[in-house]
């Protein structure tokens, strides 16, 4: 390390402590804002000292659960700097890979948009391309914007890099074309869905722009899509599920299909949207010439990342926190509420900052209506509370059904009042709504800090 980088490394290390000694989780951003801010450069070398390099997730959604899967799957293998607080812009990165000093492989998830110049930074041995979907078109535009920018990135690394690409994603799929690739997606039709959702994004072929047509559609546009006009189709799976079996809200199993051999794995957490982001992260791994065995166990050992499907207690009743931040999102974690039963009370918390995204709007876009005809009581709080109720309402649910309590604290509060003992509370907030409810339940001494043990420096 040059001499130049030991000393921005050492002051922003202090930054990191002094900042979490006075109890705040900046600890994980702050220090390489500093360092980004004084030689954007050292990114480079920080990733560049990492004996076994630098693997990279991003998607529109499931980036942090992704990660999270990579990570108890190599952890056990390699000496991790891995963003476990979901810190994912460049700065955040930078933070990892400065409180990770003996660390050999750097497992990185990454904001969509700051994902090429992360890359051109850091020159990555992996990058995992999980999905895109319509997140936020205030801050990134439309997909094609997005995939433009990653599509660039792609071009520009060398061709030791493999692509981990979502087959079932149009758009994903064809980045991994001509290049050093391991390609996954679904591949059971049972748990197909009977149409593309009103919400659905990648609807037409990315050659030609007729409409796809689809043998099977699994969350959101993924599936196994076709062009009748000019035969661009889904390529082969690499990497596949099959024989998927739901478990309601106690997880799924799957049928995992590699080249490497075949296993049967069972995930602690739920939905078809974590098969995807455990195929993912397997192939991940697998790229990483990590060996199958390890790869179930990790897989099978995994633990929902914070708010994503995370369990707490409050006095004698639960709460399960679900996130919930855009369309595609928001509709499999209804759709996993419904097939394990919809519970009779919920709290759904919408913010509009700007890690959220400042337009609602999406909200219209989401099918609330199965779950409205069998929910007996909702709770909407949140800075947008009323834009919830208003959408529920429109939706025909009862009005004398419906609490308006934009506080967080007390939503929580009359949520866990309406459900007896021994329940639990499900609670769907958006991103900020999540960390605001986990920040009351560390309060609360119900949780802890979600980047409590990030190894921040």
């Amino acid at each position: 390390m040059g001499a130049r980088l030991a000393l921005e490394t050492s002051a922003a290390r202090l930054v990191g402590r002094l900042s979490r000694a006075a109890g705040r989780g900046g600890g994980t951003t702050l220090p390489g804002k500093l360092v980004w801010k004084l030689d954007p450069g050292a990114l480079d070398a920080l990733a560049g000292a990492l004996p076994h390099g630098v693997a990279l997730v991003s998607a529109t959604n499931g980036k942090t659960t992704t990660t999270a899967m990579a990570s108890s799957i190599l952890s056990p293998v390699h000496r991790l700097a891995w963003n476990r607080s979901g810190a994912n812009l460049a700065s955040g990165v930078a933070s990892t890979l400065l409180a990770a000093r003996d660390a050999e492989l750097g497992l990185l998830e990454v904001d969509e948009f700051a994902l090429p110049e992360v890359m051109r930074r850091t020159r990555p041995r992996v990058v995992c391309l999980a999905n895109l979907f319509r997140d936020q078109l205030d801050r990134y535009g439309e997909l094609e914007h997005i995939a433009e920018r990653w599509r660039d990135a792609v071009a520009a690394v060398g061709d030791d890099t493999t692509i981990v690409a979502n087959a079932d994603d149009p758009l994903v799929a064809a980045l991994a074309e001509g290049r050093r690739r391991l390609r996954f997606g679904v591949d059971d039709p049972r748990l197909s869905r009977a149409t593309l959702q009103h919400a659905s994004d990648s609807k037409y072929c990315i050659r030609c722009g007729h409409p796809y047509r689809y043998g099977a559609v699994y969350v959101g546009h993924l599936g196994d899509y076709r062009c009748d006009s000019c035969g661009h189709a889904r390529p082969p799976l690499d990497v596949a599920a099959r024989e998927i079996v739901p478990d309601g809200l106690q997880g799924v199993s799957f049928g995992l299909v590699t080249p490497r051999g075949e296993a049967r794995i069972r995930l602690a957490v739920p939905g078809l949207y974590n098969v995807y982001n455990a195929l993912a992260a397997a192939s991940l791994a697998l790229s990483l010439d990590v060996e199958l065995d390890a790869v179930v166990a990790g897989l099978e050992r995994f633990r929902a990342a914070f708010g994503r499907f995370e369990r707490f207690t409050a006095g004698d009743r639960g709460v399960l926190l679900l996130l919930i931040k855009n369309p595609a999102g928001a509709n499999e974690v209804l759709r996993t509420l419904e097939e394990g039963g919809v519970p009779e009370t919920l709290v759904v918390a919408l913010n509009d900052r700007i890690a959220d995204g400042r337009d609602v709007s999406w909200i219209w876009d989401v099918d609330f209506e199965p779950l409205l005809e069998q929910a007996g009581r909702i709770v909407v709080s949140g800075e947008r509370a009323a834009e919830l109720a208003l959408r529920f309402t429109y939706a025909g649910f009862p009005r004398e059904r419906l609490d308006v309590v934009p506080d967080l604290g007390k939503a929580l509060d009359r949520g866990l009042e309406l459900i007896p003992p021994g329940a639990e509370l499900v609670v769907l907030p958006t991103y900020t709504a999540m960390l605001e409810l986990r920040r009351i339940a560390t309060e609360r001494g119900l949780t802890r800090p979600f980047w409590e043990g990030d190894g921040a420096p």
